[in-house]
């Protein structure tokens, strides 16, 4: 094993334990780095709580979501969240998914999650919604448990950095680990600020919050993803030793 995707795994199992002490994960959720030398497969933790993920606990995976070093390892049911958005972006290199709980009001009262502050600009302005009664009906246990729901879902996410899955969380994708966690992070960050100026506006019978604007957002997101080693090695540093 080379050096590289011996220090991407060593990434990977701290992206877990970073998301599950920042709140974002708790038991359940997922973090995936697509492989640097071979962009058909990925890499994954094995079915487990992301607290405890270590770089042994990473397995290999195709686009299609088949395990290809399993050795006795099963990963997780929702891995075809990871494989169809690998498959339909190219562009991306990490995928996250969490039930991070401010994110779950929007996704289920139709109110749209915007960026409220430059932190995260990266939202833009239109962040899809999957909705999985349109794939499957009324009757599935909502989760992506194979390659076809997980297209749907690839397919709701287009070109956009996050998605939410209605009752079920988000999706957040990015070109590296550091960027899909601070993406992710600042998401849950976003739900939070929005909701109570939400509030308070709306209370107070003053109306809409003020958002970011298309220009506003996107030129923070780009100058915001120049500086994620610096909440990366914060986070890093807050982890049980």
């Amino acid at each position: 094993m080379s050096t590289s995707i011996s220090q991407l795994k060593e990434d990977l199992a701290i992206a877990n334990q970073i998301l599950a002490n920042e709140g974002v994960f708790d038991g359940f959720g997922h973090i995936s780095v697509r492989h640097p030398d071979n962009p058909e497969r990925f890499f994954i933790a094995r079915s487990m709580a992301p607290a405890s993920v270590t770089a042994q606990d990473i397995v290999e995976c195709d686009l299609n979501g088949e395990v290809h070093d399993a050795q006795g390892r099963k990963s997780y049911l929702e891995r075809f969240i990871h494989s169809a958005i690998f498959k339909k972006r190219p562009d991306v290199n990490s995928v996250v998914h969490s039930h991070s709980p401010a994110i779950i009001p929007f996704g289920v009262t139709g109110a749209r999650l915007r960026p409220i502050c430059h932190m995260s600009g990266f939202l833009g302005s239109n962040v899809p919604t999957f909705e999985i009664r349109n794939t499957l009906g009324e009757t599935s246990d909502m989760l992506i448990r194979n390659q076809s729901i997980g297209e749907s879902l690839a397919d709701t996410l287009g070109n956009n950095t996050v998605a939410l899955l209605r009752g079920h969380g988000n999706v957040v994708v990015a070109n590296s680990i550091q960027l899909a966690v601070f993406r992710a992070y600042y998401t849950e960050g976003n739900a939070k600020l929005q909701a109570e100026a939400m509030r308070m506006s709306f209370g107070m019978g003053l109306g809409e919050p003020v958002y970011l604007s298309d220009d506003e957002a996107r030129n923070s997101a780009e100058t915001n993803a120049g500086q994620v080693e610096r909440p990366w090695n914060v986070w890093k540093s807050k982890l049980p030793k």
